[in-house]
C-alpha cells in the first residue's frame, strides 16, 4: 500500500503552469509528454464510497486501485492507495474487500467514466533525485459518448521517500502566484457526481453540548464508534499495522459499554441485541490484539536479555507469530461472513437512530444523564475496595475491567459535563493503564510457561528469564496502581453529583 501526499488546486482552462525550476534550491522540472487515459469508477447506488471520500476505480493501462480516506492534516492529504491486477469489467474480489465496510451488502455500478488528458512535471533536487511531481489534468465526464461535462485541476505530490512540507509548500506558492487555488481535497470523480455525492456519509459525528437532548449525546457516541469501525476495517484486512486491530476494538468495546451506559434509556431489546454481536466482534478482535500486545512486549524484553540467551529468543517470538496468524486468519473470516455484514448494518442505522424510548428522547440531557454514572462507579468501588496486596490477578483484572467501564462512561458524558467529567475520566484511564499492564505481564508469564514443556534447554532458560522481566513488571503495577487509585476516588472529581 501506497501512501499518497498532496495538495490539489483549482484552474481555469487559459491557466499557464509555470516554470518549477528553482521552486526549492537546486530544484529543475522536467516535462513529460501528455498522457490520455479513462477512468471508471464504481460505487454503490447511493454513492457510500464517494460519500466517504474513498474510490474504487479501473483505469486504461494501469488496472484496479482502492483508494480509503483519510483526514487532511495541515493542509497536506495522505490516504492510502493499493492496486490491484485485473481485467475490465467485474472489480475484483480483493479490491471490493477493502471497501467492504462502506458497502456491505448493497450493489457495486459503474458511477462515472471520466477520460483525463495528463500533462506531467517532475521536480528533483540536485542530485536528480525526484522530490515531487505536478501534474495537469484537464478532465471530461462522459455520457455514453458524449462528454457531460469538463474541469481542469492541478495536483501536488511528495515523491515515494520524500518527506519535506517545505516543498509542497514552496511548489503550492509557485502555482497560486500564477493563478491556482487551493480547493481542498475532493477526487475527480466525486467533483464529477456532484451534487449527490457531496452528501454526508451515512454515519456523521455531530457534537453534543451541554443543551443538547437524551438522544443527541448518546447518537453522538454511538456515532463515534462507528465511524472507528468502518474507517478501521481497511487496516483490520490488511493486517499490516497493529493499530489498525486496536482501533477497531477499542470502538467495538467503546460503543459495547456507551451502550450499557445508557440502558436505562433505550429499548431493551433492541440494546441487548446489539451488544450480543458486539461482543462477538469484541471477542474476534481480541484474540488478535492480545497476540500483538504479546509480540511487542515480548521484543522489548528480549533486548533486556543478555546476549547469548537474546539468540535463542527469536524463537519464541516465531511462536507468538504463528498464533497471531492464525487468529488473524480467524478474525478475517470472520469478517466475510454475513453476520458481520450485519452487525455493521445495524451499527450505521445505530449511528443515525438509537433507539431511545420516545418518554426520554428529547428531554435535557443535562437532567437525566448524570445518575448514569452510579452504577459503573459503584461497580468499581465494589471491585476495588477490598483489594490489598494479596489480591489474586484475578481480582485485579475485574478491577480493571470496572475502571475501563467508568471511564467510558465520564467520556460518554463529556459533552454535557465538560471538563469535570474529562478531568474524572483521565484519573479513570490512568488506573486503568496500570491494571491493564498489570494484566498484559500476567499473560505474557503464562504464555511463556506453557512455551517451556519440550522446548530446548537454552529457549526453556531465555522464557524464564523473560518471564522474570514480566514478574517485576506486574509486582510495579501491583505496588503502583492503589496511589493511582486514592486520586480518582477523591470526591471533589464525581462530577455528577455535583449541585445535587
Amino acid at each position: 500500500m501506497s501512501v499518497e501526499r498532496e495538495v490539489k488546486l483549482a484552474v481555469g482552462p487559459m491557466f499557464q503552469l509555470p516554470d518549477l525550476s528553482e521552486v526549492v534550491p537546486g530544484a529543475t522540472s522536467q516535462g513529460e509528454s501528455p498522457l490520455r487515459f479513462v477512468a471508471s469508477y464504481y460505487d454503490t447506488p447511493d454513492l457510500r464510497l464517494a460519500r466517504w471520500g474513498c474510490s474504487l476505480r479501473y483505469r486504461t493501462g494501469e488496472g484496479w486501485s482502492v483508494k480509503l480516506p483519510i483526514d487532511v492534516s495541515n493542509g497536506r492529504f495522505e490516504r492510502d492507495e493499493r492496486s490491484f491486477e485485473a481485467g475490465p469489467g467485474r472489480p475484483p474480489e480483493a479490491a471490493v474487500d477493502l471497501v467492504r465496510a462502506y458497502v456491505r451488502t448493497a450493489p457495486l455500478r459503474l458511477a462515472v467514466r471520466l477520460q483525463t488528458l495528463r500533462r506531467r512535471v517532475e521536480i528533483v533536487d540536485a542530485d536528480q533525485g525526484p522530490v515531487a511531481e505536478v501534474v495537469d489534468d484537464e478532465v471530461s465526464v462522459l455520457d455514453g459518448r458524449r462528454v457531460a461535462g469538463r474541469f481542469r485541476e492541478i495536483e501536488v505530490e511528495l515523491a515515494a521517500g520524500a518527506d519535506d512540507d517545505t516543498v509542497l509548500e514552496a511548489v503550492t506558492r509557485r502555482l497560486a502566484a500564477a493563478g491556482a487555488q487551493e480547493r481542498g481535497e475532493v477526487p475527480k470523480f466525486v467533483r464529477a457526481l456532484l451534487p449527490r455525492s457531496a452528501e454526508p456519509p451515512e454515519v456523521v459525528v455531530a457534537e453534543a453540548g451541554p443543551d443538547g437532548t437524551v438522544l443527541d449525546v448518546i447518537r453522538a457516541a454511538i456515532a463515534a464508534s462507528a465511524e472507528r469501525m468502518l474507517r478501521h476495517d481497511a487496516g483490520v484486512r490488511l493486517g499490516e499495522d497493529p493499530e489498525a486491530v486496536h482501533q477497531a476494538r477499542v470502538a467495538t468495546r467503546r460503543m459495547r459499554s456507551d451502550l450499557r451506559t445508557f440502558r436505562s434509556l433505550l429499548d431493551p431489546a433492541w440494546n441487548e441485541e446489539l451488544r450480543a454481536e458486539l461482543g462477538w466482534l469484541g471477542a474476534e478482535l481480541g484474540k488478535v490484539r492480545d497476540l500483538d500486545v504479546l509480540d511487542e512486549r515480548l521484543r522489548a524484553r528480549v533486548k533486556l536479555l543478555p546476549d547469548d540467551d537474546a539468540e535463542v529468543a527469536p524463537r519464541l517470538l516465531e511462536r507468538v507469530r504463528t498464533e497471531r496468524d492464525a487468529a488473524r486468519a480467524e478474525l478475517t473470516s470472520a469478517m466475510r461472513e454475513p453476520r458481520y455484514l450485519a452487525l455493521l448494518d445495524r451499527v450505521v442505522a445505530a449511528a443515525a437512530e438509537p433507539a431511545v424510548l420516545p418518554e426520554v428522547a428529547s428531554e435535557p440531557a443535562i437532567d437525566l444523564l448524570g445518575h448514569l454514572m452510579e452504577a459503573p462507579w459503584g461497580h468499581l468501588q465494589r471491585a476495588t475496595e477490598p483489594l490489598d496486596a494479596g489480591s489474586a490477578d484475578t481480582e485485579l483484572h475485574q478491577a480493571r475491567i470496572r475502571a475501563k467501564r467508568v471511564r467510558y462512561a465520564a467520556e460518554a458524558l463529556t459533552p454535557v459535563f465538560g471538563k469535570p467529567a474529562r478531568r474524572f475520566a483521565a484519573r479513570a484511564a490512568d488506573l486503568q493503564t496500570l491494571l491493564g499492564e498489570h494484566q498484559d505481564a500476567v499473560l505474557a508469564v503464562a504464555w511463556l510457561r506453557a512455551q517451556v514443556g519440550g522446548t530446548a534447554s537454552r529457549t526453556a532458560f531465555a522464557a524464564g528469564e523473560l518471564a522474570g522481566i514480566e514478574r517485576q513488571a506486574q509486582a510495579e503495577a501491583r505496588s503502583a496502581w492503589p496511589k493511582s487509585w486514592r486520586r480518582l476516588r477523591a470526591k471533589k472529581l464525581r462530577f455528577w453529583t455535583k449541585g445535587a
